[in-house]
């Protein structure tokens, strides 16, 4: 393992304290959660804790690893085929919450693999884009000729995430992919007209399809439904805008400094899922605004921070590691609090480390232990004069 003087404490020191907070917040916001499903209320508090420790452990491997490991051919190719293959799988076979088909049921435990996808894809795009030169042109033949397979390969991923229909993970998923692509240098016009492309490539083709399997499923006025709550929340207050008119009534019970911890109104039956999609809002309603800013605050500092370190760094694979994952978190956390006050449709995503969920806290300690492994590496280069 990485020397302790070499740790960035920096990283390591937020990351706690988001998940302690996690850890209580879950614990309130699930009370009721828990007697509804016939369990104790301190329920999702074991299983919480059960997930930050076992993130704390993912932490810890991913910082001691040697990261020449994730070069290897094996790793991006194995990878790729059995998140595609698990993908797949999941619009024929997938358990079903929320209106998406994108959990595989392990006994007790629902994995998303969706969230792996997001690691997974920040690792790959780093190391493929990370093997060209300095003076090799990002647009050349041979470029396109060991890229062009892998890109294709991505962008079937996130095809596949959409189907699901996933749509927060698809954007997040996107989003990370443009970020990277552009910091490895690639033509801001090309990447715009791949982007727009796939816009068209979604409504034209897409959303067509995913209307003909919601008309047997139901998914898709599931997911119209929550558009529609979008753009009219109190025409529809009874109905599928009731989830954001109660998150705007615990935003506004809330004010400056909250009810007091364990006060929320509108966790007791009112707003579901207020566990996971809309935690930051029982946060809200309990410890007022002050308790949002404290929370944002030590999130925005591992984004702004995993910034600096790609910004320090001489060695490309590092660089797009570190920018990769603060596209990863700032990413989540936005659609997760535009969701919550209505600047986006509700997308079903968790906020980073703070909410209930075992999938997304495997996901976002694998990124940071790599972002903390990435740190200190660029420690020891600069200490050895490298």
């Amino acid at each position: 393992m990485k020397r302790l003087r070499d740790l960035d404490y920096f990283l390591i020191v937020p990351y706690l304290l988001l998940c302690a907070i996690g850890i209580v917040m879950v614990y309130s916001a699930s009370s009721n959660v828990a007697i509804e499903n016939g369990t104790t209320p301190g329920a999702y508090l074991v299983r919480q804790a059960f997930w930050v420790v076992i993130g704390l452990l993912i932490t810890i491997f991913m910082t001691a690893m040697n990261t020449r490991y994730l070069h290897y051919k094996q790793f991006y190719w194995g990878g790729m085929l059995i998140l595609d293959v698990m993908l797949a799988g999941l619009l024929v076979g997938g358990k079903t919450i929320n209106g998406a088909a994108g959990w595989i049921t392990l006994g007790p435990i629902n994995i998303q693999p969706a969230e792996f996808v997001k690691f997974f894809l920040i690792v790959a795009t780093a190391s493929r884009l990370g093997r060209r030169s300095d003076e090799e042109p990002m647009l050349n033949g041979h470029w396109w000729t060991t890229n062009a397979k892998p890109l294709a390969l991505s962008l079937l991923m996130i095809m596949l995430v959409l189907l699901q229909p996933d749509m927060g993970s698809a954007m997040i998923i996107s989003g990370i992919l443009v970020m990277m692509y552009l910091a490895s240098g690639f033509s801001y016009k090309l990447m715009g007209a791949i982007v727009g492309g796939g816009i068209a490539f979604y409504l034209c083709i897409l959303l067509p399809i995913m209307f003909k399997i919601g008309k047997a499923t139901h998914v898709t006025s599931y997911k119209l439904a929550r558009i529609v709550a979008f753009v009219d929340p109190f025409g529809h207050q009874s109905g599928s805008g009731s989830q954001l008119v109660n998150s705007y009534y615990a935003i506004s019970n809330g004010g400056l400094f909250g009810v007091g911890l364990g006060n929320s109104i509108q966790k007791r039956g009112y707003l579901p899922e207020p566990n996971t999609d809309f935690i930051m809002a029982i946060i809200s309603e309990e410890l007022g605004l002050i308790g949002v800013l404290i929370i944002l605050c030590l999130l925005a500092f591992i984004v702004c921070r995993a910034i600096y370190i790609g910004i320090h760094s001489k060695n490309t694979f590092n660089i797009l590691i570190c920018y990769g994952v603060a596209t990863y978190f700032a990413i989540q956390a936005f659609v997760n609090i535009g969701g919550v006050v209505g600047f986006l449709p509700i997308t079903g995503v968790t906020f980073p480390f703070i909410s209930y969920g075992g999938s997304s806290m495997m996901s976002l300690t694998l990124c940071l232990g790599l972002l903390i492994n990435v740190s200190a590496q660029e420690k020891i280069a600069r200490r050895k004069g490298l």
